[in-house]
């Protein structure tokens, strides 16, 4: 009868979740709150991964349209082309942790690691870019520079997303449990807290550039009384994608601030631990409002969608009326060929 009790103990404990510091009491309502939290966060983010990923095919149709007419791509649609296929990455990176919840990924700690380092990667490579946008619109470089050149930019961004890296796996440390298993999150949190500074540094550095070409930009337009950002289809677009953008990281790398800050402090509760679920749904959400928004500012793919639209309309128009008219066409044809007859 002893050991049957002890084996009925540990087999509810082992289900629990990890044991919280000895100044707090866990309470099963806790665990219960913060599921709810994160089931309703993840219904809000389904939704808008859904319109992200519908608004990533019809740019992808958008983009095979223009390939097939042969029209050549201006450089600032190549970058927003790249910027968009990037998002679309990290979308489908995020299916892997929103069909877990309320429960997290549970894998091997190599595995998390490297799902966390291609996030970390995409989502520094899609900032990349949009300073790069930044500094065409607002420097608006000579076709026959240096910036123009496809393999030039494309060693810039590769570069740059490798001292990045390198500065977070510096930053993080090695860590000896690699090979254990566990509750899966983009970023570390237990006592983590130059990590998640560094990347808030990180993302308010590539902002700050941003907002620098574009300060540049606005100065040059008022020297010269020239077109800047109102002067360009992309304009609009850039801003509006860089406003959400910036939001969404901002959040995301404050609340993964606060979470450090309170496992150091010992003080990470279960409701802490969702809350740092949400904001996960919130910077992966930056990227399916990218998305949308790419594509229903951006002219030529609002026009294709728009082109779409009006021939999936006509077609079923065209189907209706013939179903309805059948009878009455057929009498027509056969008094047309009997006038034929008659003439002949």
């Amino acid at each position: 009868m002893f050991n049957q009790s002890e084996d009925a103990v540990f087999a509810v404990t082992s289900n629990t979740p990890p044991p919280l510091p000895s100044n707090s009491t866990w309470d099963p309502t806790d665990k219960i709150d913060a599921n709810d939290l994160t089931s309703r966060a993840n219904y809000v983010y389904s939704f808008l991964a859904a319109l992200g990923l519908a608004s990533a095919c019809f740019l992808l149709y958008s983009f095979v349209l223009t390939y097939r007419a042969q029209r050549p791509l201006a450089w600032l649609d190549r970058l927003l082309w790249l910027f968009c296929g990037a998002q679309l990455l990290l979308l489908l990176l995020s299916l892997s942790l929103v069909v877990h919840i309320p429960d997290h990924l549970i894998t091997a700690r190599v595995g998390c690691a490297a799902l966390s380092f291609a996030v970390s990667t995409v989502s520094h490579c899609g900032l990349l870019l949009l300073v790069l946008m930044a500094y065409v619109l607002s420097v608006d470089p000579p076709f026959h520079t240096l910036m123009r050149k496809p393999g030039l930019c494309v060693a810039m961004v590769t570069a740059t997303l490798v001292l990045f890296s390198l500065s977070l796996a510096i930053v993080r440390g090695p860590r000896s449990d690699l090979g254990g298993r566990g509750e899966c999150y983009i970023d570390l949190m237990q006592t983590h807290m130059p990590y998640a500074a560094t990347k808030l540094c990180l993302t308010l550095l590539l902002f700050a550039a941003i907002l620098k070409f574009l300060i540049r930009g606005c100065v040059r337009q008022w020297k010269s009384e020239g077109r800047f950002l109102s002067g360009s289809e992309e304009g609009p677009v850039f801003l509006a994608v860089s406003t959400v953008m910036f939001a969404c990281h901002l959040v995301y790398t404050a609340m993964l601030v606060r979470a450090a800050h309170l496992a150091r402090a010992g003080a990470l509760s279960t409701h802490e631990r969702a809350v740092l679920s949400v904001g996960e749904f919130v910077m992966f959400s930056g990227s399916a409002l990218s998305l949308l928004l790419v594509l229903l500012m951006h002219r030529p793919s609002r026009e294709s969608l728009q082109g779409l639209l009006r021939q999936l309309r006509d077609c079923c128009r065209n189907s209706g009326r013939t179903q309805a008219h059948r009878n009455i066409i057929a009498p027509h044809i056969e008094i047309t060929d009997t006038l034929q007859d008659i003439e002949l």
